[in-house]
Formats: C-alpha cells, sequence, structure tokens
C-alpha cells in the first residue's frame, strides 16, 4: 500500500482506507468475494477511489434500489461470476395500523440498534408517506423479525418482502447553486441554512451536526465532495462538485440538499 494516499483523506478515514487495503488483500489472497457492511456514501467514494486502482479486484456497490443512500461493496478476483445472491441483502415491511397510528424514521432506526445489531447491518430506511420498509443484511432477518414487536408504542410485524415489492423513496433533494468563501463546515452551514456563522458553530459545539453520519465537533473541518452534513431539525446537504472559483476566490458549488 502507497502511504501518500493517507494524505488525499481525512485523519479519521484512515481506519476504513486501512480496512480496505485488508479487504483487498483478503480478496487477492483466497481468490474468492468478500461482501462489505452497510456503507455511508462517503465510504462508498472512498472505497471506489482506491479499487479503481486495483488491477487483480473487481468492485460492485449496491444498497438494494436505484440511488440508494447506504450500499454494500462486494470485492471478488476478476475471474469470477457475479451474482445478486452475493449482495446478503433482505427487505423487510413493517407492518402496523396505519389508519390509527404513526412510526417515523428515527423511532423505526432507534428500535432496530436496541435489539443490540450494528447500525452498519441496516441500509436504507424509506417510505412512500404510509408504509414503511427497511433494507437490511439478510443474515439479521429472522434475528430482527423476532425481536421486533413494537416501535415506540406501536404494535408492529416486520415481514419479509422482495426487492420488487420496494416503495420509491419520497426523499427530494435540491440541486443548488452555493458560492462560498471556503468549505469549512461551520462556513457551509451558515451559507446553506442561512444562519450566523456563530449559531453554526454552537450547534456543532452543542453536538448537532453530523459529517458523514458521525458526529462533528470541529468547526473547521474541511468539506469535500460527496461529504454528507446534517443539521439537527434542518435537514442534510452534500457538495455533488467544487466547480471552481470566481474572481473573488469564493468557491463555486453544486450542491444537494435534502428537503424537510
Amino acid at each position: 500500500m502507497n502511504s501518500d494516499i493517507y494524505q488525499h483523506y481525512r485523519k479519521e478515514e484512515a481506519p476504513f482506507i486501512d480496512q480496505v487495503y485488508s479487504w483487498l488483500e483478503q480478496v487477492e489472497s483466497t481468490y474468492a468475494p468478500l461482501i462489505s457492511k452497510f456503507l455511508t456514501p462517503r465510504e462508498a467514494s472512498i472505497i471506489e477511489q482506491i479499487v479503481n486502482g486495483q488491477d487483480e479486484v473487481k468492485l460492485i456497490l449496491k444498497g438494494g434500489y436505484e440511488g440508494a443512500e447506504r450500499q454494500r461493496a462486494l470485492l471478488f478476483p476478476l475471474y469470477y461470476q457475479f451474482e445478486e445472491a452475493d449482495l446478503q441483502l433482505a427487505y423487510l415491511e413493517v407492518k402496523f395500523p396505519v389508519k390509527f397510528a404513526e412510526i417515523t424514521h428515527g423511532k423505526i432506526l432507534g428500535t432496530l440498534l436496541g435489539t443490540g445489531i450494528e447500525r452498519d447491518r441496516i441500509g436504507d430506511i424509506i417510505t412512500d408517506g404510509n408504509d414503511w420498509q427497511i433494507i437490511v443484511d439478510a443474515t439479521m432477518v429472522e434475528y430482527l423479525k423476532a425481536q421486533v414487536d413494537k416501535i415506540g408504542n406501536v404494535g408492529v410485524r416486520l415481514i419479509e418482502i422482495t426487492s420488487a415489492d420496494l416503495l420509491r423513496s419520497q426523499e427530494e433533494w435540491e440541486v443548488i447553486n452555493v458560492i462560498a468563501s471556503s468549505l469549512r463546515l461551520d462556513t457551509l452551514l451558515a451559507k446553506i441554512y442561512h444562519i450566523s456563522r456563530q449559531r453554526a458553530k454552537e450547534a456543532i459545539q452543542a453536538g448537532l451536526v453530523k459529517v458523514n453520519f458521525m458526529q462533528m465537533e470541529r468547526t473547521d473541518v474541511m468539506i469535500g465532495e460527496e461529504d454528507i452534513v446534517s443539521l439537527r431539525r434542518f435537514g442534510r446537504f452534500r457538495i455533488r462538485a467544487i466547480e471552481g472559483m470566481t474572481k473573488k476566490e469564493n468557491y463555486r458549488l453544486s450542491v444537494e440538499v435534502l428537503k424537510v
């Protein structure tokens, strides 16, 4: 492994980079495919960048449907014939009295994590506004069906479905063009959500901000392409592209903002 690779990434991303190289070594030494946990968009971007430079290993990223946010990576040797079953994806529908009760993304996720499984065993949680479905590691299906009979104070059943039964997610990302003086986290929060920079700093310090799904307490961290930033009660955004600089040396950005 080229140690210079680390200079292109954040310090906190080094353990994941090490993990990717460990996976590559395993695939090359065993001549067998390897399936990853569910990856965040940033992790998927990193593994894609690293594997694209390899000659002996191929990569497929899938999360169950087109545009899935959390995806699993399948690494495999060149000769291997990929099959969908290799991705070990399963699909659960949450059955509950829709007319008389309401559940939310946060309550579903909290309940699943409350069973003791790790976040990276769970893919996207999707809804059409009424019904809810969950994409999970296939090895977790029977365990979750046995463990989850209530979400909040609502009685539920988890029913296994197929990928053909998946709903169309109602998440809407709006693309906006932003001119920013810096790629600092506090600067971008202030610019995109139309709040003061001081308020942005206070939100970060209060633990209300996550970068790539990890709580971030540094106000000066630099945000790059494909990073996902969330501010509690405001929503999420990600930089699609850094399109250049203006004459005044400001950044010209294409940003996707999740409507809430």
